[in-house]
């Protein structure tokens, strides 16, 4: 059966108004788009209830006007659909005509009236289609204003457009070389990032952040290269990162940086005088160390997640891909912690990952935990020393849960399962190489 939904997109969180859009879908075979004329508020918008918020202070006649329209439109979408004998044939371009052709009485035929979606289009319907968590939807996002400000930037030089034939192998090392100097590129054309309303300015990005995106461009790539299940046709044949064509370097990682047991202990054990609020998010860091989950999953939990005396949750990063419950036992001082705060609506008392990151810096610092660790510099690539918390953040804390598992049991499957690393994470064997004991005692081995 036939369903039909409104929904708005949109690449910047600063937008004042956007069009409504509308999705068809029909089991797993059909799904037709429509963006219709009909605004309003990002802000104003509830994406469950497909109207406008409740709780919005709005004129009565306006809510009235526009959450009719919501419901005649779709009404409409799915009349015209019902109507057509040969559903196969259908497409979003037949949609929009179809729909202009009830509203106006006016056909659109021409290739004038009706183009074909551009590679934009066609990116937000691979956001809005393919199963990828919202986090990484967001880190999409990012790669497609990257995208939009270098379409623009190669505009500027001679006529361009950007599209997925476009995308052949010069064009995507051109795309390097803009990801690699649009620090410069901005300070010479800083009308590109007004022209999309960018807020940021760009900074000099590293080695592995420039892989990372390319990462994604493949997986998009590769999607509008896979024929439709249903049309069995595909958006495009040309993939320049086949055989011969782009290859996507690894990525450089140093050797992960964890504290012992007896340095976490010593941090609990520490007594922050007159920093009662820094004693707090101490006690969050140490409780993220004995479950080991990523700081996006913690913060997500409530006093539901703690059953039988463990944390069950299901990572958002893997979410999409296993739907796999990871399950910890609690120990004793994670219970103890759990303890301290009963009246939290939350797990813990969390503030804000900026200000947590911040707070977890402050009490290595207090805990005189700052020994000298090398890490790889993101941008340079160059291996540097720094002090233990000056690099201290929340995912430190996670390394540091599988860190120390991990020299107990040599086991990344073990592990993975305690942690949420998929198997066969690569993660592990950089965890492989750091440990001496370990080293030690693999030698022996051979007496």
């Amino acid at each position: 059966m036939a369903t039909v939904k409104a929904f708005f997109r949109t690449t910047t969180k600063k937008a004042d108004k956007v069009n409504i859009r509308f999705r068809l879908t029909d089991g797993r075979s059909i799904q037709l788009f429509h963006k219709s004329n009909i605004v309003v508020s990002p802000s104003d918008f509830d994406p469950k209830k497909e109207e406008i918020k409740a709780k919005i202070i709005c004129n009565t006649n306006v809510r009235i006007e526009f959450n009719k329209n919501i419901v005649e439109r779709k009404n409409l979408i799915l009349d015209l659909y019902n109507a057509q004998p040969d559903k196969t044939i259908l497409t979003s371009k037949w949609l929009d005509n179809a729909v202009h052709n009830a509203l106006t009485g006016q056909k659109l035929n021409t290739d004038e009236d009706v183009k074909e979606p551009s590679f934009f289009s066609h990116f937000e319907d691979f956001l809005e289609n393919h199963k990828i968590s919202e986090g990484r939807k967001k880190h999409y996002m990012v790669l497609y204003r990257a995208l939009q400000r270098f379409e623009l930037f190669k505009s500027k030089q001679a006529p361009f457009i950007l599209s997925f034939d476009t995308l052949k192998l010069n064009v995507l090392k051109e795309f390097e070389d803009f990801l690699s100097t649009e620090h410069v590129i901005y300070k010479n054309h800083p009308d590109i990032y007004e022209a999309i309303t960018e807020s940021r300015i760009p900074s000099q990005r590293g080695e592995n952040t420039i892989i990372d995106l390319f990462k994604k461009v493949r997986v998009l790539v590769n999607w509008a290269n896979t024929p439709d299940a249903f049309t069995h046709k595909q958006i495009t044949k040309i993939n320049a990162f086949g055989s011969n064509g782009y290859k996507i370097k690894e990525c450089k990682y140093g050797s992960p940086i964890y504290i012992t047991i007896e340095e976490r202990n010593k941090l609990y054990n520490e007594v922050f005088v007159d920093r009662p609020k820094l004693a707090i998010q101490r006690d969050i860091f140490v409780f993220q160390c004995l479950i080991g989950c990523r700081v996006g999953d913690l913060y997500k939990m409530t006093k539901a997640n703690v059953i039988n005396g463990a944390i069950e949750y299901i990572p958002t990063k893997t979410e999409e891909e296993t739907k796999a419950t990871v399950r910890v036992p609690l120990n004793q001082i994670a219970v103890d912690i759990l303890n301290k705060y009963p009246d939290s609506e939350m797990l813990l008392p969390f503030i804000s990952e900026q200000q947590y990151n911040k707070a977890i810096k402050e009490m290595f610092r207090l805990a005189e935990l700052t020994r000298m660790v090398s890490i790889v510099n993101p941008t340079t690539g160059k291996i540097e020393q720094k002090p233990l918390d000056k690099v201290a953040s929340s995912h430190l804390a996670r390394r540091t849960f599988v860190g120390n598992l991990y020299k107990q049991v040599k086991d990344p499957n073990l592990v993975g399962s305690l942690s949420g690393h998929k198997e066969g994470s690569k993660a592990f064997a950089r965890y492989r190489e750091i440990d001496e004991d370990m080293k030690k005692e693999l030698v022996k081995l051979l007496m």
